[in-house]
């Protein structure tokens, strides 16, 4: 008897999330049930966006197990979540034991309506309805058991039967690529299409056309409003065979002065797909003939043409085309391409011309790329410098967990709220902190209680650290906040960081990430030449990210002066956080 190892852990996988669900509207949720240990709403390494899933950690298996059959499928903003044990192992994802596969569903039934009627068969780890980007659900669905006798017993009791008045189809579920491999194999498709048809050809005539081949079930020859023939319709045979000997002799055969084009007749997804397929490799095969000798031109003056672009670029050798982009009102759109005729022509261009001033604007000059080459060459940027700040972070404050902003992990602290790795803040300026517990009116952040203060672990006065500061909220150990010392009134004397090239490609919230990249260090030389403590920096920067708009960031790195003040007011908001009133016990 084959059955699945039982699930030890205490994780769950939630699926179908709305793209603006964050963690503290799960963990409003999920700790209803029981302890979380912590939250991770998956999301893009460059953009930040959700990915529509999530991973919810109990401390407690029953918990885990109890939260699923309890919140399974419940709304969150709008949006039924879709529950199932975290399985780490993909190979036992994706063999396909135990899942199978229904089609022919009324559109009425949803996950949930799907799932109450195959769990009465045994155990089951996931289960959906597929839908379009409506919402809308496309007829099929997959349910996958944690035993193959529970998925075997579905099938034999299930297929076949009604379901909410129509019949269904459940079998086993075969991956894509074998199915293809499959009907690669042994074809059983037997309906063709067949266009370029004389519009004098009666369907009587169509119909005689097709019948020399076989057993014709049904022929329809498509019509306008007025009846008049479209000049393409369908054929339908009993056999494959019969099918794919009408294509072998009246594809290209000519018909009352028309060549007719007779083809397998595909569904609307493999006719779209196909395009693509064409369109994507006519696209490679002409970046790859103007590889090296087409270049990229932005900041242009708006008021320059085609012409003009050609004769700035003429000099550098012989130019193939050069081109303005316009919209759709005909206006520039401020960047265009110019091609040479060798790949020497169009170095000596960029070398020459990037930064050149034409009326009155630097222009930018860069070989042409695929919009994929690039997303992957800033991919690698800023992961070599997300990377390379971690370890910096990590050896200014070896006692914090992780990174300090944008804090990928949230996790309830011990008074029920959460303790962030980066002060998460809408935008605008920093709240003022309300009561003891710390931030009352951020929704989802709350600063752990300190230790001795109402919640800690410690009543009493709580401990200080060295110089009599005391500990920075959320508990990170290693931090320190130094009361006794004011905050900085002037700017040190530190040489302003310009911001990346690339990072004016990028669209905002991809500016945002390294344009914190370039305030981190300033932050911190403004701290060390305040003497201040210099491992506030990685928390700082994260509250001005939260708080501030991507212009207003540029401005801080341009403006010491401008930094400074929202240093100050970020160091504001931590002394009043700490300032809680000692109690005795």
């Amino acid at each position: 008897m084959n059955t699945a190892a039982p699930f030890t852990s205490a994780s769950l996988y939630v699926g179908d999330l709305a793209p603006d669900a964050t963690e503290t509207q799960l963990f409003e949720i999920f700790k209803q049930v029981g302890p979380v240990a912590s939250i991770r709403v998956c999301r893009d390494a460059i953009t930040r966006r959700s990915l529509g899933y999530a991973y919810v950690n109990y401390h407690s298996y029953v918990d885990a197990e109890r939260a699923l059959d309890l919140l399974n499928f419940k709304e969150l903003r709008g949006r039924p979540c879709r529950i199932m044990w975290s399985q780490r192992d993909p190979s036992l994802r994706r063999n396909g034991q135990g899942n199978i596969f229904i089609k022919n569903l009324d559109k009425t039934i949803d996950h949930k309506i799907l799932y109450d009627t195959f769990s009465s068969f045994g155990n089951i780890l996931s289960c959906k309805v597929s839908t379009d980007e409506h919402g809308n659900s496309k007829g099929f669905g997959f349910v996958h058991y944690e035993t193959e006798e529970a998925a075997t017993e579905a099938i034999n009791k299930t297929n076949g039967k009604l379901l909410n008045g129509k019949k269904v189809y459940v079998g086993r579920f075969v991956p894509r690529k074998d199915r293809l491999a499959l009907e690669q194999e042994n074809p059983k498709w037997t309906n063709i299409f067949v266009k370029n048809v004389s519009k004098s050809i009666s369907e009587e005539k169509f119909l005689e056309l097709f019948n020399a081949f076989g057993n014709v079930t049904s022929a329809v020859l498509m019509k306008d409003e007025q009846g008049n023939s479209k000049g393409f319709g369908f054929v339908n045979y009993n056999q494959h065979e019969e099918a794919q000997a009408a294509i072998d002799s009246m594809n290209g055969k000519e018909i009352e002065g028309s060549p007719l084009y007779v083809g397998r007749a595909q569904k609307k997804s493999e006719r779209e797909k196909e395009l693509k397929e064409m369109f994507e490799k006519l696209k490679r095969e002409r970046m790859s003939k103007y590889q090296g000798v087409n270049l990229y031109v932005k900041n242009l003056e708006d008021s320059i043409d085609d012409a003009r672009l050609r004769q700035e670029f003429a000099a550098s050798g012989t130019i193939t085309s050069a081109k303005v982009m316009k919209d759709e009102k005909g206006a520039s759109k401020g960047f265009g391409f110019v091609c040479y005729a060798t790949p020497d022509e169009a170095t000596k261009a960029v070398t020459e011309l990037n930064g050149k001033i034409i009326m009155n604007k630097p222009i930018y000059v860069a070989l042409a790329q695929r919009k994929d080459q690039r997303r992957q060459q800033l991919e690698a940027i800023h992961a070599q410098r997300a990377a390379g700040l971690r370890m910096q972070q990590a050896q200014q404050a070896p006692g914090i967990p992780g990174p300090m902003y944008p804090g990928p992990m949230y996790a309830p602290g011990r008074s029920g709220g959460f303790m962030y790795p980066g002060v998460m803040m809408p935008p605008g300026r920093f709240p003022a902190p309300q009561g003891r517990g710390g931030y009352q009116g951020m929704p989802g952040y709350r600063v752990a209680p300190m230790p001795g203060g109402r919640g800690g672990q410690n009543r009493g006065r709580g401990p200080k650290m060295p110089g009599g500061g005391r500990p920075v909220p959320g508990n990170y150990p290693g931090i320190k906040y130094n009361a006794n010392v004011r905050n900085p009134q002037t700017a040190p004397a530190t040489a302003t960081p310009v911001v990346p090239e690339e990072a004016n490609q990028l669209p905002p919230e991809e500016r945002r990430q390294v344009l914190g990249e370039t305030l981190y260090p300033l932050i911190t030389a403004t701290l060390k030449g305040a003497n201040q403590d210099e491992s506030l920096s990685g928390k700082i920067t994260g509250m001005i990210l939260e708080a501030t708009d991507v212009s207003e960031l540029v401005h801080l790195i341009e403006s010491p002066e401008a930094l400074l003040k929202k240093i100050n007011e970020a160091l504001d908001v931590l002394r009043d956080a700490t300032a809680q009133p000692e109690t005795n016990a």
